[in-house]
């Protein structure tokens, strides 16, 4: 991969749903100054992991990233933990927006069941995922295009109404941002601006795709701090500058499931078709998230057969180099995470979706962990050894913040779980095949 691959691989993981869809939950929770405080925190701490991930993939440009680091750095069980509970976050996103995709798609053919188009949603995947890594990454490419292209013209047409150029019902300049931002201030209490990080953490989730895509990149020594910094930037200008924008133009966002904030200012902006343009975006951000859900967790598989610690069927490669059987079994798991959406939505899909939003965190922490133990063993890495320390800390906060929000609470409850069962089957299959790979990178 190129860096305007890795960079638009990123976007891909992160713009998704959870900017043009769920953007509003921030809002309710803690009102459009709270929700200010709460991103750039997120993007203060996002903007550390990166920093402490990308001296580690320039040191070790592995295919499968951060749980590596983790096996070498803390202990082969902490890897094999990140690992699981990474590939378990895509899993179950495929579940999600393959549905959404669906129901997205009945806005224009509601006669069509939603599993026919969930259906052409997952062959598409598969096909864009075992032809090889430049097609994927050009498909990839011009999906997340879309999206950037989208938020790119919102801002743009956010910044001429809040000057004036553009007319927008309800809204009078300076005395209607003074209204939205102190009145009130923080509707439900300060405490809501650190409920509402874990939520934040998960919007921001996805950059940690470079670290991941480090070892089928050129030049990755050059290429990695390039594409990092350069969408870390992207991504906090696109995130901070839209959530401005719709905290300013929409005075009480409700937050519907599948209603758009988006849609909503482009409509009482007379633009003409808002409705079934945005839809299309949503669409294409759903395919472009599913896209890259399914290039991480099928590197992951690849990675720990590789290491040893699954089968060895799963590390095979096809003549193009792309590995085949880990991209089925992904989709497999994604598949079940489908049909739990569909058929067990309040029972099992509700573990697997508060499972998934913890792991983000806990593989953040990882990354802060590896690099903290990797600099105290090589002092010439560039990045400062507070950067992993402050970003763990964040990362902590936001997980004790989940215990005081009933919506992200059930994470803790069945994640701890997980991580406990996932540390017992290791130790009884595979604790001497890893503790042979943990000495093996220590001497290397």
């Amino acid at each position: 991969m190129k860096q305007r691959h890795i960079m638009l691989l990123s976007f891909g993981g992160v713009i998704g749903t959870g900017l043009f869809l769920s953007s509003g939950y921030t809002l309710q929770q803690a009102g459009p100054l709270g929700t200010m405080i709460s991103y750039v925190i997120g993007a203060i701490l996002v903007y550390l992991v990166m920093l402490c991930l990308g001296q580690l993939a320039i040191e070790h440009p592995v295919t499968g990233g951060f749980h590596v680091y983790a096996s070498k750095y803390i202990h082969p069980a902490i890897g094999y933990i990140v690992a699981w509970f990474y590939w378990l976050t895509w899993t179950v996103a495929l579940g999600s927006e393959f549905t959404a995709v669906g129901i997205l798609m009945q806005k224009w053919l509601p006669d069509v069941p939603v599993y026919i188009f969930s259906i052409v949603s997952i062959v598409l995947v598969l096909v864009f995922n075992i032809v090889s890594t430049k097609f994927y990454a050009e498909v990839e490419f011009y999906f997340s295009l879309v999206k950037v292209l989208a938020i790119v013209i919102f801002i743009a047409l956010g910044i001429l109404t809040l000057v004036g150029i553009v007319h927008y019902g309800g809204y009078s300049g300076i005395e209607t941002i003074k209204e939205r931002y102190t009145n009130p201030t923080f509707p439900n209490g300060l405490g809501a601006v650190f409920l509402t990080m874990l939520a934040v953490n998960y919007a921001f989730s996805g950059t940690e795709l470079i670290g991941i895509a480090a070892g089928e990149t050129k030049n990755p020594e050059k290429v990695i701090p390039k594409a990092i910094h350069a969408t870390l930037w992207r991504l906090i200008i696109f995130f901070i500058g839209t959530m401005v924008i719709i905290s300013i133009l929409i005075p009480s966002y409700q937050g519907k499931s599948l209603e758009s904030p988006f849609v909503v200012i482009f409509q009482n902006m007379g633009i003409p078709y808002a409705g079934d343009i945005m839809n299309l975006v949503i669409v294409t951000a759903l395919l472009s998230a599913a896209n890259s859900g399914l290039y991480a967790a099928s590197r992951m598989v690849w990675s720990l057969s590789n290491e040893g610690m699954f089968p060895k069927a799963f590390q095979k490669l096809s003549g193009n180099k792309m590995p085949v059987r880990a991209t089925i079994f992904s989709m497999c798991g994604g598949l079940l995470a489908l049909f739990s959406s569909i058929y067990a939505a309040d029972t099992l899909y509700i573990v697997l979706v508060s499972i998934a939003g913890l792991a983000v965190v806990i593989v953040w922490m990882s990354i802060c962990l590896s690099y903290f133990n990797a600099k105290r063993q090589n002092a010439k890495l560039s990045v400062h050894i507070s950067v992993p320390v402050i970003g763990f800390i964040l990362c902590l906060i936001s997980c004790v913040g989940m215990l005081f929000d009933p919506n992200q609470s059930p994470a803790l409850y069945f994640g701890l779980p997980f991580a406990i069962i996932a540390i017992i089957f290791y130790f009884v299959k595979y604790h001497k095949k890893g503790e042979q790979i943990y000495e093996t990178s220590k001497e290397n």
